[in-house]
């Protein structure tokens, strides 16, 4: 069982609530909207979804990784490595 099970409502909901934000930017770039509009659409979804990321990854680092060091051997190195590669992707962000 996944870490975020617990809050995944409250996940999924942030995700519809970022696909909104989303599908109100396509509108905005459809209709030539003034760009100052455009560009606070894009940082609003751009934060909130990188804080969901945040979010999951901390859930994942709590539970599967640690379950995995917990239990040693190669799933360990292997969930280390991909927490850390995960990690390196949201930095580079």
């Amino acid at each position: 069982m996944h870490g975020y099970t617990a809050d995944k409502d409250a996940y999924l909901k942030r995700l519809r609530r970022i696909e909104g934000q989303v599908r109100g930017l396509q509108r905005m770039i459809e209709n030539d909207d003034y760009c100052i509009d455009v560009l606070t659409q894009i940082s609003a979804a751009t934060k909130a979804l990188q804080a969901v990321s945040l979010g999951l990854l901390d859930e994942h680092l709590k539970h599967c990784v640690a379950q995995a060091v917990a239990a040693g051997g190669e799933v360990a190195d292997e969930k280390i490595a991909e927490a850390s590669a995960a990690i390196g992707r949201l930095v580079k962000s």
